[in-house]
């Protein structure tokens, strides 16, 4: 899926579910609001348990469609071999410059999986290197470096720095959740259970969005954490809530 424009907000996972998984209630809120937004995956999720290539492929497409998406695309690095590697690097470097996303989603840099956590820390030093007019200049791509990068999937007991309210996008967010079929809970699927696949996983997932949610005064809600210091221009209007959040 290609974009006619630049993004202004992309999402970056390892796998073809991970950004739907981390970031489908902020990716539909941002695109009511007028926003382009696009996913990128570093692979096409085929090393997964459950599920081909091509299932997977048809299935990310399904996703795009129910998140309504200005792009998705992958750049094919190779599942369960992400690496922060040079070749990688400029990968997405040349991603970044064509899209031109002013915000930037990824993984939370400590998890179980070697492929988040390489894709954090690749999609970190991509998103810097790319405002580097030297680095990487013969792809003929004008430097482009976004204005954050945000991370998700946190533990519950790491605090985000913020929460965006999802509960009227949560039912839409499931839906691009089930397009990822292969990968869920199917009896009639004779292969190997994951930790996806079990019949309680979207349950528990909506629970840990009510978790997010209910610290922020919400329904349901995505958190996100940013490395760097929030520069605040009206901090009335950032902390105008109503009073029953605090009891």
């Amino acid at each position: 899926m290609e974009p006619d424009g630049t993004i202004d907000a992309l999402a970056i996972g390892s796998h073809p579910d991970d950004a739907e998984f981390g970031a489908g209630g902020t990716l539909l809120r941002l695109k009511s609001l007028g926003y382009r937004t696009g996913i990128l995956d570093m692979t096409r999720g085929e090393m997964g348990t459950r599920g081909t290539p091509e299932e997977r492929a048809e299935e990310a497409e399904a996703a795009a469609g129910e998140l309504g998406l200005d792009f998705r695309g992958t750049l094919d690095l190779g599942d369960g071999r992400v690496m922060d590697t040079e070749a990688a690097r400029s990968a997405l470097v040349r991603a970044l410059r064509r899209l031109r996303p002013t915000i930037v989603f990824t993984h939370y840099w400590e998890e179980p999986h070697p492929d988040h956590v390489a894709t954090a820390a690749l999609t970190r030093h991509a998103a810097y290197l790319s405002g580097l007019a030297r680095y990487d200049a013969g792809a003929d791509l004008e430097r482009h470096r976004p204005s954050a990068v945000l991370h998700y999937g946190m533990p519950r007991w790491v605090p985000p720095s913020f929460v965006v309210d999802v509960s009227d996008w949560i039912e839409q967010k499931r839906r691009a959740i089930l397009a990822h079929r292969s990968q869920l809970h199917d009896p009639g699927r004779a292969q190997p259970e994951t930790a996806l696949s079990g019949e309680a996983f979207l349950d528990r997932l909506e629970a840990r969005n009510a978790y997010f949610g209910g610290l922020a005064g919400v329904r349901y809600g995505e958190p996100f954490l940013v490395r760097e210091a929030l520069r605040v221009d009206d901090p009335v209007r950032l902390l105008s809530r109503p009073m029953d959040l605090f009891y």
